[in-house]
Formats: C-alpha cells, sequence, structure tokens
C-alpha cells in the first residue's frame, strides 16, 4: 500500500492577480492614448464577486476609423510588449463598440453616444474608478 504523500497532486503554479501597475493595463493605457481616445477610465473589479474580469478599462473614440485603429494598436502592442494576444474580440465589423478581452482585463473602446447609453460605469459603480486623460 502506498504512503498518501506520495499521491499528494505536484504543486500548482499559482498566477498572481492584477494590479493598476500591471504591464499590461499601462500597455493597454498608452496604447489608447497613443491614438487619441478620449475619456480613458479604468475600472478596478477585483473586489466585485459578480465581475467577469479584473479590469475594465473604457474610452471613446470619435468614429469608427479611430476605433479601429485604437483597437489594431492596443492588440499591437499588447502583443509585441506582453506577448499577450486577446482571447476573442467582438464589435469589429460595425465599430460602434468593440471589446477586447484578454480574460482578465477587457477593454472597451466606444463611440461617445453608445458608451452614454450603455453607461458601463454606472453598471459597474461599485468598482474603483480611475481617469487616464493626458
Amino acid at each position: 500500500m502506498e504512503h498518501l504523500t506520495s499521491l499528494k497532486s505536484p504543486k500548482r503554479k499559482t498566477t498572481s492577480r492584477l494590479t493598476r501597475n500591471s504591464k499590461i493595463l499601462k500597455t493597454i493605457i498608452a496604447a489608447i492614448q497613443d491614438k487619441k481616445g478620449e475619456n480613458i477610465v479604468s475600472l478596478d473589479l477585483r473586489k466585485i464577486k459578480e465581475a467577469v474580469a479584473d479590469f475594465f478599462i473604457i474610452c471613446e473614440a470619435n468614429n469608427q476609423p479611430q476605433i479601429r485603429a485604437i483597437t489594431d494598436h492596443v492588440e499591437d502592442e499588447v502583443k509585441e510588449k506582453c506577448s499577450e494576444n486577446p482571447f476573442r474580440h467582438e464589435g469589429m465589423s460595425n465599430a460602434q463598440w468593440v471589446l477586447i478581452d484578454y480574460v482578465n482585463v477587457v477593454v472597451h473602446i466606444m463611440q461617445p453616444e453608445t458608451r452614454k447609453f450603455y453607461r458601463l460605469e454606472e453598471m459597474w459603480n461599485d468598482a474603483n474608478e480611475q481617469r487616464h486623460n493626458d
């Protein structure tokens, strides 16, 4: 009969939680600023039990070409500097609201009217909010 110690599962590598100073967050915000995204806000969702991610980053762009430019630049910069590809992205076909999902960070790039309509900041008003305007 084997001893119980030999039946122990190997130690699992734990992943650390993101913080406001995480490289991926800084990279995303800088990429949005590079392409002149406006009203950039990060919502820290880590203390909200129902949250689907640790952070949301929300910004505005005035037209569809700018939304596409911001989306492409965020994906390129995160790939280059953080070696991360998005899990998925949504909304590129009509470019009113593009969502880039990095699992722990979800980026929302929206036209101003769409942002006013959906009011994500109000929906997640329990989150700690930080503004990132130049």
